[in-house]
């Protein structure tokens, strides 16, 4: 096991760790971050203050739209000159989110994400291929650096060029992989295409996907098509990138790497600290980061967190599933509406695939539409009923909803296909928004 010592801790240890770092983490962001000075002040409170996991509350929180306002230095707490690494991600606003790295922040990042491939089920020596895109976002080079830490052996291919990524699968029998959900849904229908199948073709165990929301519907298919062992893998570039959270082999919930991260659950709407159990927003304060701490930062994602042991021995606290994000939730007719209860509700209902698209619309009443591709070997079987289908899917949609949609039944492969993150969700109310203004 990479780091046992890290991995295995127990709650207490735990605790202990965190009571050690968060005192000491709170004085490091107060006398280097101009920003977390005039917070302190504006709240009345200084380091002092903060005696343990009991006075993290009284901390104000940490906004993406703080780093967007100081960009691109403004929350570095080393000189620059210390700074080996920047990573960014692009926003509605236009203006990056810059994160920021030293030496021994990568030092950091590198153990995290070497735990991470090795609590979702890899080894030293596995053969990693890495679909993840290279660049500014932090997927690629993260999902690269932690299993050259763990000790695989890594194949860069970056995304894109799904003919070849097939071939290496099969040439290089790669045994780990590293992609978005929606695109490892893609292999799997294009590797049939092209000839192969990857039950028998290819040699994975493992797959680690990230970077956007699925359902356990989505792994199931996954795992049945490709052969391996589906894992959650969560994170975001402010805290450092992906490894901030893992699945282990019981998939029972992901895994905090809680000797590194504080977590809390808040009210979205009041920022009231929830008992633990309840669902609500994770809030993240680093307690190592050199380069650029953050401190209770809101992520929007939806979830409950689990203090239990879990099966396999971890006492790291588990994120029983994002649900969905605060500023992803479609109100609808007053209508609380995630997409990922679409996805469950679509892939409950037998004889659909696993692609789909949601569309919110209005003329005088907000209207919800639904997107999907009827599934190819129903489509093609003498069982297809488009009526009896598109009944299914209603009654399932409106049970999980409590709203009605318009749904159209796609032909199979009639969506857009993408190597990155799916896009899911168009809402044309914002156009209308925008055509008003004018």
């Amino acid at each position: 096991m990479f780091n046992e010592k890290a991995q295995m801790m127990k709650l207490d240890d735990i605790r202990q760790v965190q009571e050690k770092k968060i005192t000491k983490m709170m004085k490091y962001a107060y006398d280097n971050v101009p920003m977390y000075k005039k917070r302190f002040k504006e709240e009345g409170i200084t380091p002092k203050d903060i005696n343990g996991l009991e006075d993290v509350k009284k901390i104000p929180f940490t906004v993406k739209d703080d780093l967007r306002d100081h960009y691109p230095y403004g929350i570095l707490a080393v000189p620059r000159e210390k700074v080996v690494r920047f990573h960014a991600s692009s926003g509605t606003t236009g203006t990056p989110t810059v994160v920021s790295y030293t030496r021994n922040d990568m030092e950091t990042w590198g153990d995290l994400m070497a735990r991470t491939y090795n609590a979702a089920g890899a080894d030293a020596g596995d053969i990693v291929q890495n679909a993840y895109g290279y660049g500014l976002f932090t997927g690629g080079l993260g999902f690269h650096q932690g299993a050259e830490v763990l000790g695989c052996s890594v194949i860069p291919t970056s995304t894109g060029n799904t003919k070849k990524q097939i071939k290496m699968l099969y040439d290089f029998q790669t045994t780990v992989l590293a992609c978005t959900p929606s695109y490892a849904i893609y292999l799997s229908e294009a590797s049939q295409k092209f000839g192969y199948d990857p039950l028998k073709d290819f040699n994975l165990k493992v797959g680690m996907f990230g970077a956007e929301p699925w359902s356990d519907e989505a792994r199931q298919s996954i795992q049945e098509s490709m052969g391996l062992k589906a894992q959650d893998v969560y994170g975001m570039s402010e805290l450092y990138g992906p490894g901030v959270a893992v699945e282990c082999p019981e998939q029972n919930g992901l895994h905090i790497w809680s000797d590194e991260f504080l977590v809390e659950t808040i009210n979205p709407s009041t920022g009231e600290v929830l008992p633990e159990g309840e669902k609500g927003e994770l809030v993240f304060t680093m307690l190592s980061r050199e380069a650029m701490p953050l401190l209770r930062y809101r992520t929007k994602d939806i979830a409950v967190v689990n203090y239990e042991e879990c099966e396999c021995g971890r006492h790291h606290p588990r994120i029983m599933r994002v649900e969905g994000r605060s500023d992803d939730m479609l109100i609808v007719g007053g209508v609380n509406v995630f997409p990922s209860q679409v996805e469950a509700a679509l892939l409950e209902t037998e004889g659909t695939a696993e692609h789909y698209q949601i569309i919110v619309d209005r003329d005088v009443l907000d209207k919800l539409y639904v997107k999907v591709e009827i599934d190819k070997d129903y489509y093609e079987s003498d069982e297809f009923d488009e009526e009896d289908l598109l009944r299914n899917v209603n009654e399932n949609l409106t049970a999980i909803l409590n709203i009605r949609a318009k749904v159209e039944l796609l032909e199979p492969n009639t969506l857009p296909r993408t190597v990155g993150k799916a896009k899911r969700v168009v809402d044309l109310r914002e156009e209308h928004d925008r055509m008003e203004e004018m």
